[in-house]
Order: C-alpha cells, then structure tokens, then sequence
C-alpha cells in the first residue's frame, strides 16, 4: 500500500514481490483475510441454551458468590439428562456472564514507599509449626516488625495474645536493633489489645500507645478493620518468615528446644541471615531514620495487688507464689509478657514466671515450692488436697514420686514423706540431683529412702573448711587507747 501511493499496480506489486494479480485483487476489496472470514458458528447444539437464561442467571443474582461446581451439581440434580460433559462448558459461560454483569471488585492500588518513612508492626500464630520446649508445646505468636522500604525485619517470640505490653516490647527492641526510628508506625486495627473493653480502658490504651509512638517521634496510623491488604508490605512477609522458620526446622531435625531462650535465637538467626541479603538497602534507610531518644519507654503494665494469707496474690486470673514474709503487703507489679517484676515500694524483690489462664478461662497458678515449704513442714497433710499441688513439684520426678507414694502408703505418711523430699531439695540446693534420684529409685521399683537421700545430700566434711580465730592479747589495745589520747589533745 506504501508503493501504491506513487506506482502503479503492477509496479507496486513487483516492488512488494507479489503477483500483478493479487495487487488488482487487493485493489477491489482492501480488506484483510480475517475481516473477510465468516464468523464460525457452533458445530453442535447449545446444551444450556435451555436453562441458561431461566436457571442459571436467577442462581448467579441470587447468590453472587456461589462457585460455578455448585450451580453444575444443581443442574444435573435438575436435569440429569445434560451430562457431565456440560461442566467446562458452564464455567467458561458463567465467567463470560460475570464478567459483563458481575458487581465492581475492589482496586488495589499499589504504593511507592519513600526511605524511612513507614514501619509496620503485626503478629503473626505460629501454632502450625509444633514448637516446643522441652517436649511441652510452645503456644505462641511472633511480633514482626518491617520497614516498608528496605525490608528490615525483626521478630520477637510472644507468649500471650496480641496485647499492647506484647506491641511496646517487640516495637522497641526493634528500633533499637535498627539504630532509628521511622516517621509512621503502622498497625491493624489492634482489636485484640483492644476489644472486651469497657470505654475507659480503651481510652487508656490509645493513650499509652500514641505516647509510646511520640516518644520516638512516629505518627501512629492504623489500616481498615478488616482489610489485610493495606497492610501488605508485612502481611505478605508473614507468610515468607514462617516457610522460612518451618524450612529452618526440618533441617534442624527436630522442633523441639532446651529452652525458650534457645528458641529465641534460633528466631534472632533466621532474622539476621534474611536482613543480611537486604544489607546494602537497609544501610541506605538508616540515614534517613530518626534519631533515637535517649532511653526506651514503659513496655510493662503496672499494677498494685495484695499478698493475702493464701501466701501469694492473683492477677489475670493466675495464682502467683511469693515469700510468706509479705502476707499484708500490698506490692507493685510490673506486667511483661513473659515475667513480672515485683517490688515493694521502689525496692525489687523478684522475678516471677508469667501465667496464662486455661482457654476455657479456668484459674492458672504460678507456684515456687520454696516459697511455702517451711509452712507445709508444719501441716503437711495440706499437701494432699492443695488447690496448687501439681503446680508445687518443681519437676516431673516429684510428682510420680508422690504417686507412687500414695498408691503404696497411707495418705499421712506419703504427705510428710513428700514434703520432707521438698524440704530436702530447698536445704540443700539439690533439686536436680535429687530428681534424678528419685527417678533411678521408681524405675527399680523401690520408694524414696528418706534417711540414704539425707545422707547422701549431707555436707561432705572433708570439704567442709577448718576456719581458726586466733584472738589478739588484751594488752594489744591499750596502744590504741594512749593514740586515742594523743589525738584528742592535738
């Protein structure tokens, strides 16, 4: 057609290299051979011709969302006679309809993330994975946190549910791992730190986390309820650092842990060798991060509770031990999410293990034998109905001792037995060597000897030093008296 401009058609034809014939056919028709064809029509007959229309639409409006299987099952309930063969055929024909008369679907609209602008904070369950301690499973989530920008990521292992004690300490050890903080800090709707509460508590925790994000000069800002994928730039993470950790498991060989601490670096590891491949991008985010203040803020809830006579105080509905000696004391509390602190006005007394109640709500209690065991001395048969008595035995081998106690025993004398084995592992500091005595003892068969264990935890006194005081001469002091003297006159 370009030659045609200026030639004839033949000379055209020639300089296109096709015949002088089919450039006077292209002269009477210029139509390409695809606008010249004939639309195919269908070789066999419509079987839904018939139902289509009648059936099928009235189902798709009445129920949007149904899946195009359920509406070929309903039609061959109706209509046996259409077949099996019909299937593909209805769902090529149900997109075609939706496509044209389906409601609007929901646009995402992808964002261009500036250098130290945005970090998101989430949780994620990791109860898929099997983890636990030894042997126990570990039910627990993940805090991650992830820049926007560069990708920096960091987890912390939680014990309890998404609470805001849970946001502020993973929040923090971030930041101070990264050296910075950035302008915005993103959430979800935080509906687990913040349901089932009444409206002046809902207030105080907004509070407590705006002023958690203004001590580090971050404007807080949170996604739609509901809406995941405004989160994506952590949501998808998500999913990422749990195949990462279960690939992390298998190769290890086992889920199991010596201790939660050991966990938590096995966490911290993983973490690292996945920020290591962002190391040049997350270098470049960090000059342009905040600086950080110069200490970290509350991560803790406070509370004030009262030792009552029970020798211990409840707090979320779990029963905590603490020394006798602070019955009547009301102590202050700092709540973390996997220990308390306890203090008596600003002096700290201990540390305590932090208790989740039962799922179904059923009291929890977090019991230290040495804390009650000079009292139990005295009443020991207290020990056979004691509301905490499996939570007492600090390991597994005292508790089938005290089994294997009352099964052959009287009660009374399997309870002094037992509280004097607990005394026993307190006095003398053996509690895992006693433990592994005990446990030789019930695989042989025999019962606690009381007397050969006493012997055998008894201060070697060979070992024991042989202090001797040698007392200076009286007369020795009268020196310091005539000193004494000579510098009052001076």
């Amino acid at each position: 057609m370009k030659y045609r401009q200026t030639d004839s058609p033949p000379v055209a034809a020639a300089k296109a290299s096709f015949s002088t014939s089919t450039a006077y056919r292209i002269e009477q028709d210029r139509r390409l051979p695809s606008q010249k064809k004939a639309p195919r029509g269908r070789r066999r007959p419509d079987p839904l011709a018939r139902v289509f229309e009648t059936e099928i639409v009235p189902m798709l409006k009445a129920a949007p969302g149904v899946r195009p299987v359920t509406i070929f099952e309903e039609l061959l309930r109706r209509h046996p006679e259409l077949g099996a063969g019909i299937r593909r055929t209805l769902e090529r024909r149900i997109r075609a309809w939706r496509a044209i008369h389906d409601e609007e679907q929901e646009v995402i609209f992808r964002q261009t993330h500036e250098p130290g602008q945005r970090g998101l904070s989430d949780f994620t369950d990791m109860g898929e994975l099997g983890v636990t301690i030894a042997g126990v499973p570990l039910d627990h989530r993940l805090y991650h946190f992830r820049l926007a920008y560069s990708g920096f990521e960091h987890a912390h292992v939680v014990l309890g549910g998404e609470s805001f004690i849970a946001l502020a300490e993973g929040l923090q050890n971030a930041l101070w791992s990264l050296g910075g903080a950035p302008r915005e800090h993103r959430t979800d709707s935080l509906s687990a730190a913040f349901c089932n509460l009444d409206r002046d508590a809902k207030d105080d925790l907004t509070r407590r986390y705006e002023n958690l994000c203004a001590h580090y000069g971050m404007r807080p800002s949170r996604n739609n309820r509901g809406i995941a994928h405004e989160n994506g730039a952590i949501e998808s993470s998500h999913g990422h650092l749990k195949r990462a950790v279960g690939d992390a498991l298998l190769l290890r060989g086992t889920a199991d842990f010596d201790d939660l601490a050991a966990y938590r670096g096995f966490i911290d590891e993983i973490v690292s060798r996945r920020n290591a491949r962002n190391a040049k991008r997350i270098d470049s985010e960090r000059t342009a991060l905040q600086d950080l203040p110069d200490r970290r803020t509350s991560d803790y809830e406070e509370v004030i509770v009262h030792v009552t006579s029970s020798g211990g105080f409840t707090l979320r509905k779990v029963f905590y031990t603490v020394p006798s000696r602070l019955i009547g004391h009301r102590l202050r509390v700092r709540l973390y999410d996997d220990h308390l602190d306890v203090f008596v006005g600003g002096t700290h007394l201990l540390t305590l293990p932090r208790g989740r109640p039962h799922p179904n709500g059923k009291h929890d209690q977090v019991v230290d034998y040495r804390h009650v065991i000079h009292s139990l001395r005295r009443k020991p048969m207290a020990l056979l109905n004691l509301v905490y008595r499996d939570q007492l035995f600090p390991r597994e081998a005292y508790r089938r001792a005290f089994d294997v106690l009352r099964k052959r025993l009287p009660d009374k004398k399997a309870c002094r037995i037992m509280v004097d084995l607990l005394a026993l592992a307190h006095e003398r500091g053996c509690e895992a060597e006693l433990a592994d005595q005990l446990t030789a003892d019930l695989n042989d068969g025999r019962l606690p000897d009381l007397n050969r264990l006493r012997t055998h935890f008894a201060p070697d006194p060979a070992q024991m030093p042989n202090v001797v005081v040698r007392l200076a001469p009286l007369a020795t002091y009268e020196c310091l008296i005539g000193t004494a003297e000579i510098g009052g006159a001076a």
